[in-house]
C-alpha cells in the first residue's frame, strides 16, 4: 500500500478550526451538563464489575474447571503459528468467522497473511472468552446470563475491526486519503459528544433525508381524537368499498408508530389501507414530566378503549378487529381481559407483532433487569419524572452490539463516512421517553416478577387481568432471530388464552421480520395449524413459506372483517379532522 495523497494546508486549516470548535463547545458546555447529571447508564458498569468478580473468584476456587478452555485455546494458538511460520505451505483456518459475521468481510482478512492471522488469533481468544463464560453461574442461571453477556461485550469491542493499526481497510483509507478519514472521525465524535451533550450519540443514519409526512410517515390521514396520551390517526381509503369491521392498530410507545408507515413500498398501514381496512392507529405522546404518574392502566384507558369509543364515533362501527406490536401487545392482551370481565366483546380478533405476555425468558433484555438495577433505574425516573428514551436505544443496540454499535464506529469515526440514508435506522434513533410510574409498573410486573401471566397477577382500574379469558380469534406474528422477544417466549404467551389462535413465525428479526412487504419477497415464514406445548415440537411440524407473512395474516384476518361497505373518509363521522396525519405528537422529540 502507498501514501495516495496528502490533506494540503487549507484542509488541515479547516479542519483543525472544525476541531477546536466542537472541543470548545464540548468542554465549556456539554460536559459540565453531563457530570451533573446523576450518571445514571443502563448497563451499569458496578453490577457488571461485581458480576465479573465473582465469576473469577468462582474460577479461582475451582481451576481445573478452566484447564479445557486453556487447553482448547493454546492448542488453536500452537496451530495459528505453525500456519504463520509455513505461510507457502497449504492451510487450512484454524478458525472461522460464524456465518452472519460480517466485520472480516474484507478481501485483506483472508489474503493478507498478517490480517488473517490477527483475525484468527483474536477469534480464537473470543471464543476462549465464550468458553470461560459457559463455566460460571453453576445454579444461578441470571447470573450465568450476565456473565456470558458482559463477557461477549468486552469481546466484540475488543475485535481488531474496531482498531485503526489493526482493521486493514482503515490503514487503507489512511493511506489514499492522506489521514483525512481519521480527521473527519474525529470531529464526527466531537459532534456525536455534542449532540448527546456529553454523551455518545451515535449517528447511524442521515437524518436530513427523511421528513415526516413528506417521505416517511406519508400514508395520507387524519388526526380525528386526541387526549394527554395519544392521537388517533384515521388513514384515507384507497378502494372504493371497505370491510365493514375497522382496524385499530396499538404500536408500541417505546420509539413511534411510524415504523408501520416508514416508506411507501414497505408501509403495512398503506398496504392495510389497499386491502380494504378501514384503519386507526393510535399515535402514542412522546411524554415529558408532566406525565411522571401515569401508569400502565391509564394507557389501557386513554390507549385501546378510548380510541374504541372514538372509533364507533367516526364510523358508526362498534365492532373491530386490533393489531398490537410488542409492548402495545402486551396491552392489548391486558385491555382484552379486562373488557372480557366486563362483557365487553367490541376486539372480535386481535393480532400480536412479536408481543410478550409470559415473561419467563426475555432474552439478553433479561441482563439489565433485576432489583438492584430497578432500584438504581426508579431513583433517576424519580428525580426526572421520565426514563429518557436513549437509555431504551442503548439497552436495544447492545443486544445487536456489532450491527447497531461497533460497525457505525468504524464507519464514522475509522473510516470518517457519514452514515448513508436508512429509514428502520432512522426511526430506531426517533426514541421516547417512559413515564416514570408506567415504566416501573411495566419492568417490575412484567419483567421481573412475571405476573400478567397469572391470573389475577396484575390489576388494571380495579380489575384483576386474566388473560384466560381472552377467547377471540388470535394471530400471533412472531420473528426467527427476535433479540427483544425470543419467538419461543411469545409462543408461551399464544398459549394463555382460550378460542382459536395461529402461531406464525416469520424469518428476521423484531423489526425487519415484521416489515417485509410481499413485493420483496426477502423474508419467508413458517406456519403449524397446531398448537403443541412445546415451541420446538410446533416448529418441527411447521411448513416453510417463500413469501411474506403479510399475506397469509390478510388470508386470516378476511373473515374476520365483515362485508364490503362503502368507504369511509375522515371526519365524515361525528369526530372532525385535527390535522393531518402523521400528527403532532409524532413530530416531538426529546433529548
Amino acid at each position: 500500500m502507498t501514501v495516495a495523497k496528502t490533506m494540503n494546508a487549507d484542509e488541515l486549516a479547516k479542519s483543525a478550526l472544525a476541531i477546536q470548535s466542537l472541543a470548545q463547545t464540548l468542554a465549556l458546555h456539554d460536559l459540565p451538563r453531563r457530570i451533573a447529571d446523576d450518571g445514571y447508564q443502563v448497563l451499569d458498569p458496578n453490577v457488571a464489575a461485581k458480576t465479573l468478580a465473582l465469576g473469577a473468584i468462582e474460577l479461582m476456587a475451582q481451576p481445573q474447571r478452566l484447564w479445557a478452555t486453556q487447553f482448547d485455546l493454546w492448542s488453536g494458538f500452537a496451530g495459528l503459528a505453525l500456519n504463520t511460520a509455513l505461510p507457502a505451505a497449504p492451510r487450512s483456518p484454524v478458525i472461522e468467522p460464524a456465518p452472519g459475521d460480517k466485520r472480516f468481510k474484507a478481501e485483506a482478512w483472508q489474503q493478507d497473511l498478517l490480517f488473517d492471522t490477527i483475525k484468527q488469533a483474536y477469534l480464537l481468544a473470543a471464543r476462549a472468552m465464550e468458553a470461560t463464560g459457559a463455566l460460571v453461574g453453576e445454579g444461578d442461571a441470571r447470573r450465568a446470563h450476565r456473565t456470558r453477556f458482559y463477557l461477549r461485550q468486552i469481546a466484540n469491542a475488543l475485535a481488531p475491526t474496531n482498531f485503526a493499526a489493526t482493521n486493514p481497510q482503515v490503514l487503507q483509507a489512511t493511506l489514499d486519503s492522506g489521514g483525512r478519514n481519521l480527521v473527519d472521525g474525529l470531529i464526527h465524535l466531537l459532534r456525536d459528544l455534542h449532540e448527546g451533550e456529553g454523551r455518545l450519540r451515535l449517528k447511524m443514519t442521515d437524518a436530513s433525508a427523511f421528513r415526516l409526512g413528506e417521505n416517511i410517515a406519508a400514508t395520507p390521514g387524519k388526526v380525528i381524537f386526541q387526549n394527554e396520551l395519544m392521537q388517533l390517526l384515521q388513514y384515507a381509503p384507497s378502494t372504493e368499498h371497505v370491510h365493514k369491521r375497522p382496524l385499530l392498530i396499538m404500536p408500541p410507545w417505546i420509539n413511534k408508530f411510524y415504523i408501520l408507515d416508514l416508506k411507501p413500498q414497505n408501509s403495512f398501514i398503506r398496504w392495510a389501507v389497499a386491502q380494504g381496512h378501514t384503519v386507526f392507529v393510535v399515535s402514542w405522546v412522546n411524554p415529558d414530566a408532566s406525565l411522571a404518574e401515569r401508569n400502565f392502566e391509564d394507557y389501557m384507558l386513554q390507549g385501546p378503549l378510548a380510541a374504541l369509543d372514538a372509533i364507533e364515533q367516526a364510523t358508526g362501527a362498534r365492532e373491530v378487529n386490533a393489531i398490537g406490536y410488542c409492548i402495545g401487545g402486551t396491552l392489548l392482551a391486558s385491555t382484552l381481559a379486562w373488557m372480557a370481565t366486563r362483557g365487553d366483546r367490541r376486539v372480535k380478533s386481535a393480532t400480536f407483532f412479536t408481543t410478550l405476555l409470559d415473561f419467563a425468558d426475555v432474552g439478553d433484555l433479561s441482563v439489565f433487569i433485576d432489583d438492584e438495577q430497578l432500584a438504581l433505574m426508579e431513583r433517576h425516573m424519580q428525580r426526572l419524572g421520565t426514563l429518557e428514551g436513549k437509555h431504551m436505544g442503548n439497552a436495544f443496540n447492545l443486544l445487536r452490539e456489532n450491527d447497531l454499535l461497533w460497525s457505525f464506529v468504524v464507519n464514522n469515526y475509522l473510516l470518517g463516512r457519514e452514515p448513508p440514508a436508512f429509514d428502520m435506522l432512522y426511526w430506531n434513533a426517533d426514541t421516547t421517553h417512559m413515564p416514570a410510574a408506567m415504566h416501573a409498573f411495566y419492568v417490575r410486573n412484567m419483567y421481573l416478577e412475571n405476573r400478567l401471566r397469572e391470573p389475577g397477577g396484575i390489576t388494571l382500574a380495579g380489575t384483576p387481568i386474566d388473560l384466560r379469558r381472552i377467547a377471540v380469534p388470535r394471530y400471533f406474528l412472531s420473528t426467527a432471530e427476535d433479540h427483544i422477544a425470543p419467538w419461543k417466549s411469545t409462543y408461551a404467551g399464544a398459549r394463555l388464552g382460550q378460542g382459536p389462535v395461529r402461531f406464525v413465525l416469520g424469518g428476521s428479526g423484531h423489526i425487519a421480520g415484521v416489515v417485509n412487504p410481499p413485493p420483496g419477497k426477502k423474508y419467508g415464514h413458517w406456519t403449524n395449524a397446531s398448537m403443541p406445548a412445546s415451541p420446538d415440537e410446533w416448529f418441527a411440524g411447521a411448513e416453510q413459506h417463500a413469501s411474506s407473512w403479510w399475506d397469509d395474516w390478510a388470508a386470516w384476518v378476511k373473515p374476520h372483517a365483515g362485508k364490503r361497505v362503502p368507504a369511509r373518509h375522515p371526519g365524515d363521522g361525528a369526530l372532525a379532522a385535527i390535522e393531518d396525519a402523521p400528527g403532532s405528537y409524532v413530530r416531538v422529540r426529546r433529548s
